[in-house]
């Protein structure tokens, strides 16, 4: 499903704002952007060499590029001047990194969070998306721990806005499949290196997920949240056994596979809904939409509400989702550009 941003869209002549946006996920926003009829995309993180060379590579009118962090309130305050959505896509999204520096996490994740919300109500956004993942759905790493945090303090700062039309919404999706951490690039590598291929479990599974399929995500969310809605987007998965031979396969390669096994703050599966969340997820189809809990202070109906059906649900996990066979797995590789080249560049 591809949301199209047709001549009659919500973004005509409008100006968006995506935090991080060097990243992977900026850069599929701005191939679905840049030929629209948005008149103004805005480019926000820390990074001036990986902004230098999007301005170099893009040389378009359209792209403006402001050097901040969200970190710093002032700094996203003077970005945000003029802006009508925002796509929040900056974080720390690296297990191990997070793992040794929980607190620098926290303050990108859950403290920079907070900023953009407070700044974009602040500066009468329209509409702040912020990106999660499956990895706050029954976190075991400081990265999910931080990731999960940032949802409740987004669906709390949802609560409070009032005369202000700021509308806040989450999104949380799998990997994607290819970009920066990903397990396909490395296993790529060490195909190319005539290397032995490194698998932690072969019979873990991953839901797999494009960048394209991640922005339509969020457009759908733009196009259909309410305030403080979280979007899921149903997707398949595959074990890493079968995704790596699905590699192996597509590259003619003879590499062995060497099982290393589960690495600390790694998974069996992947949870994209908790049990608790299902309860109350709307299915639209091809997205689950998670209403906020709008519950007020009264802290009395936490503990006398109850649901009766709670036992009969499980959550939606990258082992009950639908498994995808090696096949299918090979021509949902296919699908990408990354893999496209690769395999060019290979047969050459």
């Amino acid at each position: 499903m591809r949301s199209s941003l047709s001549k009659n869209s919500m973004f005509k002549n409008k100006t968006l704002l995506i935090t991080g946006g060097t990243g992977s996920f900026g850069n599929a926003v701005l191939k679905r952007f840049l030929d629209s009829d948005i008149e103004e995309i805005r480019i926000f993180s820390r990074d001036e060499k990986k902004q230098h060379d999007m301005r170099v590579a893009l040389n378009s009118p359209k792209v403006k590029f402001y050097i901040g962090d969200v970190r710093d309130y002032s700094s996203l305050d003077t970005a945000l001047k003029g802006v009508d959505f925002v796509f929040q896509a900056a974080a720390l999204k690296q297990v191990p990194s997070c793992e040794f520096f929980p607190m620098e996490a926290t303050k990108t994740n859950v403290f920079g969070t907070e900023n953009v919300i407070k700044a974009c109500v602040a500066n009468k956004i329209k509409n702040v998306i912020c990106l999660s993942t499956d990895k706050a759905a029954y976190p075991i790493n400081a990265m999910g721990m931080t990731k999960a945090l940032m949802e409740k303090v987004a669906v709390a700062e949802s609560r409070n806005i009032r005369e202000n039309k700021t509308k806040v919404c989450l999104t949380r999706y799998g990997n994607v499949m290819a970009s920066r951490g990903s397990v396909i690039p490395l296993f790529i590598e060490q195909l190319k290196a005539n290397k032995a291929l490194t698998i932690t479990d072969p019979e873990m599974t991953r839901f797999l997920m494009s960048l394209d399929e991640a922005v339509d995500l969020v457009m759908f969310a733009f196009e259909h949240g309410n305030q403080g809605d979280l979007f899921v987007q149903k997707a398949p998965a595959s074990t890493i056994g079968d995704l790596a031979q699905a590699l192996k396969e597509m590259f003619n390669s003879d590499s062995e596979i060497n099982i290393i096994g589960t690495r600390h703050g790694e998974k069996l599966f992947e949870t994209l809904c908790t049990r608790e969340e299902m309860l109350k997820a709307d299915d639209l189809g091809d997205f689950f939409r998670i209403p906020a809990d709008n519950r007020d202070l009264n802290y009395g109906s936490y503990f006398t509400e109850g649901n009766t059906h709670a036992a009969d649900l499980v959550d939606y996990n990258s082992h009950n989702t639908r498994r995808l066979t090696i096949p299918e797995i090979k021509e949902k590789l296919m699908s990408l550009e990354y893999i496209q080249d690769e395999l060019k560049n290979w047969s050459n």
